[in-house]
């Protein structure tokens, strides 16, 4: 039994106070200190964890009135706040052992949009794909473009002043700035605009802090102009904090902006900010080229801009080799084949053209592939390349660049790719030989490293790869970072090109030199107590303000060392998470983690739910509890011995006894177990598996609610209630009992059992179970025809007629169908951490598949999620080989030959797939068999974009679920099976998207195979 954990670092009292007052102020947001919200907010994308004293998250503007207003008061003049947005800071931005403040979770609209002046105005909260998605109607897009810009909020690319792929053209997030609304810690709200020098000197004459601020600003740009123009580099990157050389426009205006953007929430909450937008191109293409070298791609990179491209960007070998083995890879590569006789890819450069004239367009691609031809061959020049055209291709291309960032921490062995050295700048001439540089100052250490970037503004993202969890390792974050900040400076660059300063601030008195006091000064006129986010970019001149040290701030990798080797082994997939926040995408048409979506606590996300294992195992190790031999005494212990301690440990749980078990308990449970994780994450943080292994560990020590053994026992029980299956059907119907149900049992509802039996279907049918004398029988020549359908509980029991309706279908189209008898597969009780009775199940169910599998009859699963647990779960713990079960449509679509010979005569008709999670993630290329089978038999099928229906298997059934799953359903599933353009049209892949359709919308949606089956019955 694993004990309670009652010792935790608990809010300190002075921000409890500080809480409490904010409570008492009329402050309509919500506050949390609660443990679990803290952890899961020490860390960013950063090599760093810092745990907060609690997070507040504002619901307007004048919630943070009020909350600054309250820290400029004398007794709380230590209370520390640092803003935060999307979370993806790669050194440590928000981070702070203060108070957070995410404006993400409410403050996260776009407010206007004025598309004939080509502006919109947003809260701080807006993700930037959110943005471009608003905008995307009128023509319009917001320009700076970023790896993250499916999770980074306009508010974290202000704060730190964020650019990307495209920036020579498209400039940085301060150049598309026009207006702020900036709360300074006193409280005043204030916007901020370009300002004449009559504005401006009105503005100076104030008597507050903003007047304060003016002048001082002003003073510093004056007294300091020809400093500031020797210390601040001419790069398309510039600086990123107090950006001194822009405070003057190119119209002579005083900018205060150019002091907000980039200051990383050291100067003032950013609450609303007006935004240039520019006209999205009407025409784009990519030259995608190949290198056998990296250096080479690099060096050619340089030349290949006098072309004239909107952008060049370079990936290298090991980068592009963990986009292969990823999901992402199945939408790309045909833009990057290898020829015979072509030497392996050690480097590309990818070359974006854009514009408004097509013939204009293609003239310079033209241009450039006859230059390429023309050196092919040639030492240094790339030996190959591929021309996408078309934005939605171009795009595709895109995606597996940006998802390289994440991609890098995917390595294998404690050793991953870290970034604190990542993004250095320097002039585009000098790159290749800066690049030569730094990779011999990294392999003097031995250190592995990915490459990627944006060569066209002599940006590259080196990551180093390093176990920040030996002490010895570690001390090569300062070596690396000192070395790197020389040889920057040698090649006229910075450190600090893209990604904010953070914790590598340290570096800035140096580099400033005699201007850092001036930036110091600056910093006072806004944050005289130093308040905010205090450490970064600069100290007011007051005493004790000190910079952060990159080596003196605590890392994820010293909390980790904390755990047993075995214990991380055990929980792996979880411990690899290096906070990318990928799994914070807003997208709702997107599967990645719908629990996130649908609740936006940041604990409900696999990176909030890897952190909270990873700080479980901590503190349990601290205890000296060794998880992975209490996690074999749960498995196989006495469920009688234990049950008086669990009964004892339920009733104080009940009477308020705290217990951080309990809190991650409630993270795990709002986990729908869909596996989006697995596979959209560029780490593969696999929820699902660590889940699994709490919730036996845990139910070692508290009771289990009645419902898992409901769900765990239902593929037992179910072909016995099948026999009779009235008596069941009544209580799922009954109004008293499905009251009884969802009150004391936790389950909300269930659907019939069918009362047609799939035995007796297939005895009218004459289809034979496959048995080993079924299948001996089988002659030669009928084998290679022939298919086993492995059953599942769903479709089998609840879905009969589905089952029925595929094994019609094969028949018509020359197949010999058999049926697998029935075992039951184990999901529900993995899914609910009964880790003994489902390697019992898969055990089972894995001799009886072995035993099909030597007839080399093709087996087949109908329902996705069942089926890709054969590949998934049954193997994750390599105690068992997989036995090849595929998904219906895999097998199918290598037999469109005999579809083909039936689509004579059919009608022709449109559908759209509302494909299940599980294929679209783990099986992406499952979907593309689902076009080729509809293809084959003269129709058309198109992926109908989609996120989470909000069931899956049982969790819409469960009562604390319920309302979570109803609002899953509604981002993105009602509105598709509302709108009467669709009627008729929409095909479902899955039992429980079907099933959650049926119950929520009162619709029918059919599977695939059935409206074939219909097609083929009308001819």
């Amino acid at each position: 039994m694993i004990p309670r954990i009652a010792e935790i670092n608990v809010t300190q009292k002075l921000y409890l106070d500080f809480i409490e007052s904010l409570k008492n102020s009329h402050f309509e947001g919500e506050v949390n200190p609660d443990y679990a919200s803290r952890v899961v907010l020490s860390t960013d994308n950063s090599i760093y964890q810092v745990l907060p004293q609690g997070v507040v998250f504002p619901k307007s503007v004048e919630d943070l009135v009020l909350l600054a207003g309250l820290a400029a008061e004398p007794r709380f003049k230590d209370v520390v706040l640092s803003a935060r947005g999307g979370g993806t800071g790669t050194n440590g931005q928000s981070l702070t052992d203060g108070l957070i403040v995410d404006i993400s979770r409410h403050m996260n609209q776009v407010l206007e949009i004025n598309a004939e002046e080509r502006w919109v105005r947003v809260q701080g909260g807006v993700v930037k794909d959110q943005l471009n998605a608003a905008l995307k109607p009128y023509g319009l897009f917001f320009a700076p473009e970023l790896s993250t810009s499916n999770r980074a909020t306009v508010g974290g690319m202000i704060n730190t002043d964020a650019s990307g792929q495209g920036s020579c053209m498209y400039g940085k997030t301060r150049d598309h700035v026009l207006e702020l609304k900036s709360v300074f810690l006193d409280g005043t709200l204030w916007s901020s605009a370009p300002l004449s020098d009559e504005e401006l000197e009105e503005i100076k004459r104030r008597d507050d802090r903003v007047g304060e601020v003016h002048r001082t600003v002003d003073q510093v740009f004056n007294e300091h102009r020809d400093l500031i123009d020797a210390k601040f580099p001419k790069l398309n990157r510039c600086l990123t904090g107090y950006d001194l050389a822009h405070i003057r426009d190119e119209e002579g205006r005083f900018n205060l902006n150019s002091v907000l953007c980039g200051a990383e929430g050291s100067l003032a909450f950013i609450a609303e900010a007006k935004l240039n937008v520019l006209p999205i191109p009407k025409y784009s293409a990519l030259v995608n080229l190949k290198y056998a070298g990296f250096q080479d791609s690099l060096e050619d990179a340089a030349e290949l801009m006098a072309w004239g491209p909107t952008s060049i960007e370079t990936v290298d070998s090991k980068v592009l080799n963990l986009a292969m083995n990823d999901i992402i890879w199945d939408s790309v590569k045909d833009y990057f084949p290898h020829n015979e006789g072509e030497p392996a890819i050690q480097g590309i450069n990818l070359i974006e053209y854009t514009g408004d004239d097509e013939e204009e367009l293609r003239a310079k691609v033209a241009k450039l592939t006859g230059h390429l031809d023309s050196v092919s061959g040639q030492p240094g020049r790339s030996f190959g390349y591929t021309v996408t055209f078309g934005a939605a291709e171009v795009n595709k291309i895109w995606a597996m660049r940006k998802k390289s960032v994440g991609l890098l921490g995917n390595g294998v062995g404690e050793q991953r790719p870290i970034p604190f050295v990542e993004d250095t700048a320097v002039p585009p001439e000098n790159l290749a030989a800066y690049i030569k540089e730094f990779r011999q100052l990294l392999d003097s250490h031995n250190l592995a490293y990915g490459m990627f970037g944006h060569v066209d503004a002599g940006v590259l993202h080196v990551r180093p790869a390093i176990d920040m969890k030996n002490e010895a390792e570690e001390g090569l974050v300062r070596v690396i970072s000192d070395g790197v900040v020389a040889l920057t400076q040698k090649y006229h660059g910075l450190i600090w090109g893209e990604h904010g300063k953070g914790v590598r601030s340290e570096y800035a008195p140096a580099f400033f030199g005699e201007l850092y006091p001036q930036l110091q000064i600056i910093k006072g006129a806004f944050d005289p107590a130093n308040q905010l986010n205090p450490g970064k970019i600069c100290t007011p001149l007051i005493d004790g303000a000190e910079l952060l040290k990159i080596d003196e701030v605590s890392t994820r990798g010293q909390y980790d060392r904390q755990i047993p080797a075995a214990a991380r082994e055990e929980y792996s997939q979880a411990m690899f998470c290096n906070g990318n926040g990928a799994c914070y995408n807003y997208d709702p048409n997107d599967a990645m983690c719908p629990s996130w979506k649908a609740t936006r606590e940041r604990k409900h996300s696999p990176k909030g739910r890897s952190s909270l294992i990873r700080e479980w195992l901590r503190l349990m190790s601290l205890q000296g509890v060794d998880v992975v031999s209490e996690g074999q005494k749960a498995r196989y212990g006495s469920f009688i011995t234990s049950l008086p301690g669990r009964i004892k440990n339920s009733w104080n749980k009940k009477q308020g006894e705290y217990d951080f078990n309990n809190e991650v308990h409630e993270a795990m449970m709002g986990c729908l177990a869909c596996k989006s994780c697995v596979a959209q994450c560029p780490i593969k943080v696999n929820v699902p598996d660590f889940r699994s292994r709490f919730l036996e560990a845990y139910y070692s020590r508290y009771l289990r609610p009645v419902k898992d053994y409901m769900i765990g026992g239902l593929e037992y029980m179910i072909p016995y209630l099948s026999r009779f299956p009235a008596p069941y059907n009544w209580m799922m119907n009954n109004t008293l009992m499905r009251s009884a149900l969802r009150r004391w049992v936790g389950m909300v509802d269930s659907p019939a059992i069918c009362t047609n039996t799939l035995k007796q279907g297939m005895e009218q049918r004459g289809i034979k179970f496959a048995t080993p004398d079924n299948l001996s029988a089988i002659l030669p020549e009928q084998r290679e025809r022939s298919v086993i359908i492995v059953q599942d509980a769903f479709t089998s029991f609840f879905e009969t007629q589905l089952v029925l309706d595929i094994i019609d279908l094969l028949r018509k189209t020359g197949f010999n169908v058999l049926v697998a008898p029935f075992k039951p597969n184990g999901k529900p009780l993995h899914v609910h951490g009964f880790k003994a009775a489902f390697n019992k199940a898969a055990d089972a169910n894995t001799q009886m598949l072995q035993a099909l599998a030597t007839s080399g009859i093709s087996m087949v699963g109908v329902d996705p999620s069942m089926t890709l647990t054969y590949r998934q779960e049954y193997v994750d713990d390599g105690i068992r080989q997989q036995v090849r079960v595929e998904l219906i449509q895999e097998w199918l679509a290598r037999h469109c030959d005999l579809l083909n010979q039936k689509a004579e005569g059919l009608p022709k008709h449109d559908y759209k797939l509302m494909a299940h999670c599980s294929e679209k993630t783990s099986a992406a290329a499952s979907i593309a068999d689902w076009k080729k089978i509809f293809q084959a038999l003269g129709q058309t099928l198109e992926l109908q974009a989609t996120g989470c229906c909000g069931m899956a298997g049982t969790y819409g059934h469960e009562t604390e679920n319920y309302d979570t799953s109803r609002k899953i359903y509604d981002l993105s599933w009602s509105e598709v099976v509302n709108d009467p353009a669709n009627e008729g049209r929409l095909v479902a892949t899955g039992y429980s998207c079907r099933s959650q359709v049926k119950r929520l919308d009162e619709q029918q949606l059919q599977h695939p195979l059935q409206v074939l089956l219909q097609l083929l019955k009308t001819a």
